[in-house]
């Protein structure tokens, strides 16, 4: 049992969950909730972040269930002190935002996440995925202006920030800073005679991009390929790359796990007890015939499996996993064939077993379960109608008059 489920909440899992669904969760909502993606709920993104880095780690994670939040955060335990939400991001998403490296600053990773069938990640697939992207206005050459045209802020002083003071009472005050309203932040302001048409004095304009997206064979769900330096692009600082995430889509037939291809089938009961000859057809429109040879019974649950037919090694691709088959078997309708021909079946089938009846035991038929046909309810029910019956008028029971 765990203290609470909070970090369970925030992520929706269960504090069951595997480290696969943890992880899974955490980037489906990473990416959904990513400031770049949507800059309106960034204390949202920072809990998702939070929650991940407790319950993906197993210390910390049992640390949580043990005591709950308050443990994580001191509680007896020394405290946790938790990374950047980018920092964590990075991480996992295998990013770096050229934060830990010497040279010119990087601009920020682009995420995109790209719908794959189960197909393209056997077979290997080119996508097309159109992008709007900035990049540096070619006409003003990112200055937004005619050269000499930009001038530092008199309002911040080119520091983009602007402190205010509040008087809160005698004797105290309190400094608040902000960004610069008159600039935005940048640190420098163009008079409006001298901004460039092309970018209204931004100094970047938006450009549609095609990126052909090349799926490898064996590639997996939540895999990331990554386009170095073709991010959006600022005057200063180093393109960032953009990384498109696979997001697998669920197969009717097969569902993956590793390298193993795995598909339920079902059957007759003749052709579990008499064997069959069945079709299977791969994510790459081949025909497989599955034999049973008649004498080998299969039983309901069963699991089978053709070697070498799963999922292809990925950059090994002649290299492949299992498929395998779970079996169903399909039992015939009540009197699907009259008495006579049931002694004649019952004859091809092993013997019934012998069972020695006392002569005071009871016989009963049986019939079909049913969950609301509840016979102690039934019984209840019956003994307060026979209750009321038996009651007169403002009920009180009725008596036999004695003598």
């Amino acid at each position: 049992m765990v203290k609470e489920t909070a970090y369970y909440d925030i992520l929706g899992v269960k504090p069951n969950a595997g480290d696969n669904e943890i992880k899974k969760a955490y980037r489906k909502l990473a990416l959904k909730y990513h400031p770049d993606k949507n800059p309106e709920e960034p204390e949202k993104f920072k809990l998702i972040s939070q929650a991940y880095e407790v319950l993906s780690d197993a210390k910390k994670r049992e640390t949580y269930d043990r005591g709950g939040e308050e443990a994580i955060k001191g509680g007896g335990t020394g405290g946790m002190d938790f990374h950047s939400p980018m920092d964590i991001f990075d991480m996992f998403f295998g990013g770096g935002g050229g934060r830990r490296h010497r040279g010119p600053q990087k601009g920020k990773d682009v995420i995109h996440q790209l719908t794959v069938t189960l197909e393209d990640l056997y077979n290997g697939a080119t996508r097309k995925l159109a992008l709007q992207k900035k990049v540096i206005c070619e006409k003003c050459e990112g200055r937004g202006g005619k050269e000499g045209a930009v001038e530092k802020c008199t309002s911040c002083r080119g520091t983009g920030m602007q402190v205010r003071v509040h008087q809160l009472g005698p004797g105290f005050v309190q400094q608040v800073q902000t960004v610069c309203g008159d600039c935005q932040g940048q640190g420098e302001r163009i008079n409006p005679k001298y901004q460039c048409k092309a970018c209204q004095g931004r100094k970047i304009v938006k450009e549609r991009k095609i990126l052909e997206v090349h799926i490898d064979k064996g590639m997996k769900d939540g895999e990331n390929i990554r386009f170095h330096g073709e991010g959006d692009q600022e005057p200063g600082l180093e393109p960032g790359d953009i990384i498109i995430t696979l997001d697998e889509k669920e197969h009717s037939v097969f569902r993956r796990q590793d390298r193993d291809l795995i598909m339920t089938m079902e059957i007759e009961l003749v052709e579990a007890l008499c064997g069959f000859h069945r079709t299977i057809t791969t994510l790459d429109q081949r025909t497989l015939v599955i034999n049973a040879i008649p004498g080998e019974v299969i039983k309901h649950g069963d699991i089978k499996c053709i070697m070498s037919e799963g999922m292809p090694l990925y950059r090994d691709p002649f290299e492949k996993g299992r498929l395998i088959i779970k079996f169903t078997v399909n039992f015939p309708e009540n009197n699907f064939c009259n008495i006579d021909k049931l002694a004649h079946l019952e004859k091809c089938l092993p013997p019934k077993t012998e069972v020695i009846i006392p002569d005071c035991a009871e016989e009963h038929d049986l019939v079909d379960f049913d969950p609301k046909n509840d016979s102690d309810s039934r019984r209840r029910a019956e003994a307060y109608e026979e209750d009321d019956d038996e009651r007169g008028m403002g009920g009180q029971r009725v008596q036999c008059a004695s003598h």
